[in-house]
């Protein structure tokens, strides 16, 4: 039953109560983090873990209806049981790696609705990467050192972790309901107080959490003051049909920027959670501590990038790596690069959910990054172009490629976030399919571009990969 206050609070906001819960949750992890940092930092393993098991279980509880709760619970035990019975073996990642997606789908599949809602599914799906990368972990803990690559050996696992260690890890409060991913490794690292740039003592982290979380709170109220005049219902309205095509795609551009914003405020703030606990603390540069761990946004990176590689590159971080680290490096006996992404690819679309705008959105994703490394290997390669981008004229040409940047973010966008075929179809007819034929043109015409303005003598096989 929706208590009062928070039936006022949504109302006075102009959000809904579950965002408003999801909100409130991840601003409760500060105090949770002062708690742990002021009380707790010195007590024994057992004591952190049961904190963080029932303060993650509290907010699972706020969130969701009592009974969505074991859902949770469940894979966690199962999960854990796997790795007691079945131990580092092929078998035992294999059958993580199963029950835990095919029990997020079964989730997506019985929940599923034509809009985004905030239910239990979305911290399971954070859940079952970190749960699939655990059985990776401990599978590589059992391997030769010479047989693990730099990358995995870091969060390899020596010995199987205990099942309340697995339950603190999974219900850690700074990254239960948004994430960040962190492995089981770095959460050992927390619990037994190596993260901290003073040693024995809480992390002097305040000034920098603060940061995150001013920042993030800066992107909330943007968020929150034009949200509401940028919403994806507008593109299913006869009065959006009815604009003509250059407010069509300028709609499309302003609405990409205000809707990612509303992931990147999650991620900041509760970037700022890990960071005053210590899980964010990433070593020493130069001297200065590093609080970048569980980053999951380079800020500086997504507002300024021209590039569809640089948003992606700024953008959820650690999710990318997870999915870099677990699946695109073990998809290495391929041997096909292109093999290994675009299955990669289709793992991410479909641990987003069953709905057609997931894959729309990371084919056309793969679509453009394919097209846009072609044109920069060709800016490189001709002596022209280079001059022209690193000329007088490169102001222009920023804004202009910032335009089509933000517009085919966008464009790609669309189906991510309004599902169904019929939705996304209808914004696609509407604006003429004009990211496909853009991207469609620029790839066919880009052998003759280049073999027009590429000296011979740059021409070889590898600039046009």
């Amino acid at each position: 039953m929706a208590a009062p206050w928070l039936e006022n609070l949504s109302e006075s906001l102009g959000s809904s109560e579950p965002a408003i819960r999801l909100i409130l949750s991840i601003l409760v992890g500060y105090p949770f983090a002062l708690i742990y940092r002021r009380f707790l930092f010195h007590q024994s393993a057992t004591v952190i873990h049961l904190f963080h098991t029932f303060s993650g279980l509290a907010l699972a509880t706020f969130n969701f209806a009592g009974s969505q709760i074991y859902h949770s619970v469940v894979c966690i035990l199962i999960q854990f049981l796997m790795l007691r019975l079945m131990g580092r073996t092929v078998t035992g990642i294999l059958s993580s790696f199963s029950f835990q997606m095919f029990y997020l789908l079964a989730g997506y599949y019985y929940t599923a609705t034509e809009e985004y809602d905030i239910k239990w599914t979305m911290p399971h799906c954070v859940l079952t990467l970190k749960l699939i990368g655990l059985a990776f972990d401990y599978y590589d803990g059992g391997k030769e050192p010479t047989e693990v690559s730099a990358q995995h050996k870091s969060a390899a696992l020596p010995s199987v972790p205990s099942l309340l260690e697995v339950f603190g890890f999974s219900y850690f409060y700074g990254g239960f309901l948004v994430g960040p991913q962190f492995t089981l490794r770095s959460y050992q690292r927390l619990v037994a107080r190596e993260l901290s740039d003073r040693p024995g003592k809480p992390p002097n982290s305040v000034v920098p959490a603060v940061k995150r979380f001013s920042l993030g709170f800066f992107f909330l109220v943007i968020f929150a003051i034009f949200s509401p005049h940028y919403q994806e219902s507008y593109y299913l309205t006869d009065e959006y049909d009815a604009q003509p095509f250059w407010y069509r795609c300028v709609f499309i551009m302003i609405w990409a920027k205000i809707i990612l914003y509303k992931y990147v405020c999650c991620w900041l703030i509760a970037e700022g959670v890990c960071i005053l606990t210590g899980l964010g603390y990433n070593g020493l540069k130069d001297g200065e501590p590093q609080w970048d761990a569980c980053a999951n946004m380079k800020v500086w990176l997504f507002e300024t990038t021209p590039l569809f590689g640089g948003t992606i590159s700024s953008f959820n971080i650690n999710t990318n790596a997870w999915a870099a680290r677990q699946v695109f490096k073990r998809l290495k006996f391929l041997g096909n690069k292109t093999l290994s992404h675009l299955s990669t690819l289709f793992f991410l679309g479909i641990w987003h959910g069953l709905h057609s705008g997931y894959f729309i959105c990371f084919s056309m994703e793969f679509f453009i990054i394919t097209v846009e490394r072609q044109y920069q290997a060709l800016v490189k390669d001709s002596p022209m172009l280079s001059n022209l981008v690193n000329g007088p004229l490169y102001p222009v040409l920023y804004l202009v490629q910032q335009f089509f940047h933000w517009l085919f973010m966008g464009y790609s966008l669309v189906p991510f976030c309004i599902f169904t075929y019929e939705n996304w179809l209808k914004v696609y007819y509407s604006v003429y399919f004009c990211g496909h034929v853009f991207f469609l043109v620029a790839f066919l015409i880009a052998p003759y571009l280049r073999k027009a303005l590429v000296p011979k003598k740059e021409r070889s096989p590898h600039k046009q990969d």
